[in-house]
């Protein structure tokens, strides 16, 4: 199946390789096929906004035909994420235990993994409901570390609520048996856990079908975006999560002349090499490095031109 009929592209790589740029083509293309495309940008230092001179926020804006974008907001998203928890706990606590547990909740808000774990859940929102208004979604992704992060929350969180909803289970037939005569008993933290085990399922069923979700890795014909590759698609594959497209952007022209450029093609080609050697069961589609900055519309959609052939 081609790239441009997933109904989810996940872009992901080395910071500074044109992912952003990648994933914008890739979103355009799919709007001037007529598919109505959300672009989601998952990486703090957003550049959606700059590729396509507008104000990108948290909410859905019109970027071009057919073409909606949004960045997500680590802060804002921890904020809701924090928020949404105090009010699950709010109704199954006690009341003088409140003030404790929103100190507690402060804390968690400001701890490592924060931030990547609103992120997931706003990314599950995306996947599981806001998808249901769109043909397509683009999701360009942070530097690859994140990604790798950001994608295996699904099995790693899975695993995680399955060892509570273990003990939660336990901890209420015991309960039950001392105080209750053996009659089950109401748990609204049980259910919530339940509810969100589900939602994970749901979530990482869609990423690992290879019908609905696609990945692409865009990397520079150069040694480090290179092994950094490598090291991402060993680590995806471990998740079942397997990389089918690599973008190789910014590949010198074969009319770029000049002993300066004849002699950085003879070293590029090492590299292209390498990664035909490297990846040999991934689909490579081959970027010429652009005479310009990809600062406005057209330029986006020449670019695009691009994957289009070779896609």
């Amino acid at each position: 199946m081609s790239l441009t009929e997933k109904e989810i592209v996940f872009v992901g790589g080395k910071g500074g390789v044109g992912k952003s740029t990648t994933a914008s083509a890739l979103a355009l293309l799919s709007s001037a096929e007529g598919r109505k495309t959300l672009l989601v940008s998952t990486d703090p230092a957003h550049n959606t906004g700059d590729i396509f001179n507008k104000h990108i926020g948290g909410a859905p804006v019109n970027v071009s035909e057919n073409l909606d974008a949004l960045e997500i907001d680590p802060e804002t998203e921890t904020e809701r994420y924090i928020d949404s928890v105090r009010s699950n706990i709010r109704h199954t606590v006690h009341s003088g235990m409140m003030e404790e547990v929103n100190r507690q909740l402060d804390t968690a808000k400001a701890s490592p993994g924060a931030d990547e774990a609103a992120m997931f859940d706003k990314l599950i929102s995306l996947i599981l409901e806001e998808r249901q208004s769109y043909d397509r979604l683009v999701i360009d992704t942070a530097p690859t570390g994140h990604t790798i992060r950001l994608l295996s929350l699904p099995e790693l969180m899975g695993v995680w609520i399955e060892g509570l909803l273990k003990k939660r289970k336990k901890t209420n037939e015991n309960y039950s048996r001392l105080l209750h005569d053996g009659e089950p008993i109401e748990d609204p933290i049980y259910e919530v856990l339940l509810e969100r085990q589900e939602r994970f399922k749901k979530a990482r069923d869609i990423l690992l079908n290879p019908e609905i979700t696609g990945f692409v890795f865009v990397l520079n014909p150069e040694r480090l975006p290179v092994l950094e590759t490598k090291k991402a698609l060993t680590l995806l594959n471990q998740y079942d999560l397997h990389v089918e497209t690599l973008v190789v952007n910014k590949v010198l022209p074969d009319d770029a002349d000049g002993s300066f450029l004849a002699e950085r093609r003879k070293h590029e080609h090492t590299y292209l090499d390498l990664i035909e050697e490297t990846f040999p069961h991934q689909k490579r589609i081959i970027i010429p490095l652009q005479p310009h900055d990809i600062s406005d519309l057209e330029k986006l959609k020449l670019f695009s031109r691009s994957l289009k052939e070779e896609s």
